[in-house]
C-alpha cells in the first residue's frame, strides 16, 4: 500500500516559528491546482507505486487557503489516477479563519473525512506572540462548524514551550480542547528553527522561551492530563482516542511507501531494487514551469542502501509507543535488529531503555524521553 501526501504551500500569513515551505497566497495560487493535477496524472506511469492507497493527506502551508473547489478537484484527480481503498482516510489541515461552515460542508460531501485544526494555544496572548492569525474563539467556531458539517474525526494541533507560556497555560489549553472531545491531539514542543523570525527574536534577546526543564515539566503534565481524559499516547507527540490513530502518519512511522505531490513534497518507495527517496523543487515558479512542459518537478533522488534503510526503520519506528514488530523487521531485512546492530542494541539495553517484549522492539517511557540519545547509538 502507498500513502499520498499533497502539499499546499499557501498561508494567509507565515507564523514566526515556521520553517516549512509556505508563502503568503499570491498570484501563483490560481495556477497551482492545475499544476498539481498535472503532476498527479504524469506520476502514475513514471513513479514506483504499490497500491492501493489507504490515506491521502493535504498539508501545508494551509490547504484551506485555497477554495474548497480547488481541493476537491485535486482529490478527484487522485481518485481517477490511483486506487483508493474503500473508507480511505482523507485529511486536510485547516487553520481557524480559513474555512467556514459552508466550506466544511463542501469538503465533507466530496469525501474528506478527517480534519486537522491548528490551534497551538487557547491563550490569545501566546497566539499573537508567535504570529498566529486567529483567536481561540475563532478556533472554537471552526471546530463546532466542522462538527456540524459532519466531520467525526478531528485532530487538534497544540504546542508547548511557547514564549511566555507556563504549565498552567498549557493545561488550560488542554482542558478546553479535551472538553470539545476531538478524536486526536498532536502536542508538539516548539522547535526553534534557524532562519525563522522567532529565532532572530530569541537570538537578539527580544523574546525568551521557557527553559528545558520547564518544557519537560509541561510535557509530562500534559501527558498525564491527556491520559486522564481518555487519550492514548501512541507516538512521541501524538495522542488518540482508541482506534483513532492517524493512519497517514503511521505510514511514515512504519517506513511504508508514500508519494508526495506539490512543491517541496517528499516521496519514499521501493524501485529499481533499492529503497528510494526523492523530493520536488522548493521553487513555486520552477514547479509550475516544469509541469507546464510536461515534466515532473523532481529536484533530488536518493538511493538508500540496506544499512541506511534499516536505520530509518529504527529511527521512525521507535517514535511509536508500540515500537517495531520484531517479525516485520526480520521479514524486511532477513535479520533481527540484534544481528544488524549488535553493539548499539546492547548500548540501549545497558541504559535500561528497551521494553521487555518478545514481539516488539519498543522503548520505555525513559527511553522515549531520551529518544535522540537512543538513536545516536545506532549511528
Amino acid at each position: 500500500m502507498t500513502g499520498i501526501y499533497v502539499h499546499i504551500p499557501y498561508c494567509v500569513k507565515k507564523c514566526s516559528y515556521c520553517d516549512f515551505c509556505s508563502v503568503p497566497r499570491d498570484d501563483s495560487a490560481s495556477l497551482y491546482p492545475d499544476a498539481l493535477c498535472r503532476e498527479i496524472e504524469l506520476s502514475r506511469d513514471r513513479l514506483p507505486y504499490e497500491g492501493p492507497v489507504p490515506s491521502v493527506f493535504f498539508g501545508g502551508g494551509t490547504p484551506t487557503a485555497l477554495p474548497p473547489a480547488a481541493l476537491i478537484r485535486i482529490l478527484d484527480t487522485i481518485r481517477r489516477t490511483y486506487d483508493l481503498l474503500p473508507g480511505a482516510e482523507i485529511t486536510t489541515e485547516c487553520n481557524p479563519g480559513t474555512a467556514a461552515y459552508a466550506d466544511f460542508v463542501k469538503l465533507r460531501a466530496a469525501g474528506f473525512n478527517r480534519l486537522s485544526l491548528g490551534l497551538q494555544s487557547a491563550d490569545d496572548r501566546l497566539l499573537a506572540a508567535v504570529g498566529r492569525i486567529h483567536t481561540c474563539d475563532q478556533f472554537l467556531t471552526a471546530f463546532r462548524a466542522a462538527r456540524d458539517a459532519g466531520f467525526q474525526n478531528i485532530n487538534v494541533d497544540l504546542m508547548h514551550g511557547l514564549p511566555g507560556q507556563t504549565q498552567e497555560n498549557y493545561l488550560e489549553t488542554l482542558q478546553k480542547v479535551c472538553d470539545l472531545e476531538p478524536e486526536h491531539i498532536s502536542a508538539y514542543a516548539l522547535i526553534l528553527e534557524e532562519g525563522t523570525p522567532l529565532f532572530e527574536q530569541v537570538t537578539a534577546g527580544e523574546v525568551s522561551l521557557p527553559d528545558e526543564d520547564a518544557v519537560a515539566d509541561m510535557e509530562d503534565a500534559g501527558m498525564a492530563y491527556l491520559k486522564e481524559r481518555g487519550f492514548v499516547r501512541y507516538e512521541v507527540s501524538n495522542f488518540a482516542k482508541p482506534g483513532r490513530e492517524c493512519r497517514h502518519n503511521l505510514i511514515y512511522w512504519d517506513d511504508e511507501p508514500y508519494l508526495g505531490f506539490g512543491v517541496a513534497a517528499h516521496s519514499s518507495a521501493r524501485g529499481k531494487g533499492a529503497w528510494l527517496r526523492w523530493s520536488n523543487t522548493e521553487s513555486i515558479p520552477t514547479y509550475l514551469k516544469k509541469l507546464q512542459k510536461g515534466k515532473l518537478p523532481t529536484a533530488e533522488t536518493l538511493y538508500i542502501d540496506k544499512k541506511e534503510e534499516m536505520f530509518e526503520v529504527i529511527m521512525l519506528g521507535l517514535r511509536k509507543v508500540k515500537g517495531i514488530p520484531r517479525q516485520a523487521f526480520l521479514d524486511r531485512f532477513g535479520m533481527t535488529m540484534e544481528q544488524a546492530f549488535p553493539e548499539p542494541f546492547l548500548q540501549v539495553q545497558y541504559s535500561g531503555w528497551w521494553v521487555d517484549s518478545p514481539t516488539h522492539y519498543a522503548l520505555t517511557k525513559e527511553g522515549m524521553d531520551h529518544l535522540n540519545a537512543a538513536l545516536c547509538c545506532f549511528r
